[in-house]
């Protein structure tokens, strides 16, 4: 059995690639789920079903939109800014990680980005506390959890700035209140589905304030008006997307989903702190549940501890190049028994450590 901890794009369940693997050879009279049109009213169902799953899986409250769009959150980067940030206004930005970076080098060809606390020169191993964010920002914009470095962002700090939200990585990983956030967008391909589709969560009234013209494809009111399809969308991925939800609302929700979650990390993150070879390399207080990150006390050990989890199963425990050690990343639909392997391994490479140098 392989034991699948890679950072993207996500492990899904079983159950939905068998669904999604019947949808591909007959979804509807014989037509394959990838060559249906979108215009269908099969397939307006799918999108319909899927908008209602994000509503209901987050309590999405009144007055606002959910999009399914392309171009991951790379190009949310720029959309955010495109459509939010007035000419000659600045927008507060939280550098966290090399996401929100990204986010912030978009930023110059709209306006300004005032960098209101950044965790950049003790390598994004902390989230940022007690900074200030100016009244007159046109928005807030952050990124919840960072992949690379194994951090997570449990609360939002105390503004009247609208708030925007880079939840690619534990968007339906735990309970959120939406209500506190304007704008939230995630690369669907960690915890909703596989890569291509982009979510966004939107509060209409604070669309069309830019006085700025927007292009039709990067314009949130006309998705919003085309109902997520002005151009032909990533059909496949938004059915795989809607399967998943329904997996997830199958086990109780995003409530649920976040128990198990929580018991996972709290799993590997004791045995990291147990274990004489191992080492975590963020603040604990911030420790992601999604993206654990550790290295070896030794790092002569990573390349035998490398080659022993990949003969023994594991994949995509590999940390990032720009930061090195090992990443187990733990989305939704990893299960426990998986986690409960990757401690046993770990404890097996202790134990035949200790009888070869004792």
């Amino acid at each position: 059995m392989r034991h699948n901890f890679g950072a993207g794009p996500c492990i899904l369940p079983q159950e939905v690639f068998k669904q999604a693997s019947r949808a591909v050879l007959d979804f509807k009279d014989g037509l394959s789920i990838l060559e249906i049109s979108h215009r269908t009213p099969e397939f307006e169902g799918v999108v319909e079903e899927a908008t209602k799953l994000v509503k209901e899986l987050l309590n999405v409250p009144s007055g606002y939109s959910v999009l399914f769009l392309q171009g991951g959150a790379s190009l949310q980067f720029a959309m955010v800014p495109m459509n939010l940030l007035p000419e000659g206004k600045t927008a507060a930005y939280l550098e966290t990680g090399v996401w929100a970076n990204k986010a912030i080098k978009e930023v110059k060809f709209f306006g300004k980005a005032n960098i209101v606390a950044s965790s950049k020169e003790s390598n994004y191993t902390f989230i940022p506390k007690d900074y200030a964010i100016p009244e007159d920002s046109a928005y807030f914009h952050c990124t919840s959890n960072n992949t690379i470095y194994g951090t997570e962002m449990f609360t939002l700090p105390v503004t009247k700035v609208p708030v925007v939200c880079d939840m690619s990585s534990d968007i339906m990983s735990r309970v959120i209140d939406v209500s506190k956030y304007d704008l939230i967008y995630a690369g669907a391909q960690k915890n909703i589905g596989p890569a291509g589709l982009t979510i966004v969560i939107v509060k209409d009234e604070i669309l069309g304030k830019t006085g700025r013209g927007i292009p039709s494809m990067l314009d949130y009111k006309v998705h919003i008006e085309g109902g997520s399809m002005y151009n032909t969308p990533p059909v496949f991925s938004i059915y795989v997307a809607m399967l998943n939800l329904n997996w997830l609302k199958s086990k109780g929700g995003v409530a649920e989903i976040e128990q198990e979650n929580k018991a996972k990390a709290q799993a590997l993150y004791t045995e990291i702190d147990r274990n004489p070879l191992f080492k975590g390399t963020c603040a604990v207080e911030d420790r992601s549940r999604m993206n654990v990150c550790f290295v070896m006390e030794n790092p002569e050990l990573e390349k035998s501890f490398a080659k022993f989890a990949d003969d023994n199963g594991f994949e995509g425990l590999k940390g990032h190049r720009s930061v090195g050690g090992f990443r187990a990343s733990m989305y939704n639909a990893l299960p426990i028994t998986s986690v409960h392997a990757l401690i046993d391994l770990m404890q097996t490479f202790e134990e035949d450590y200790n009888k070869k140098n004792n």
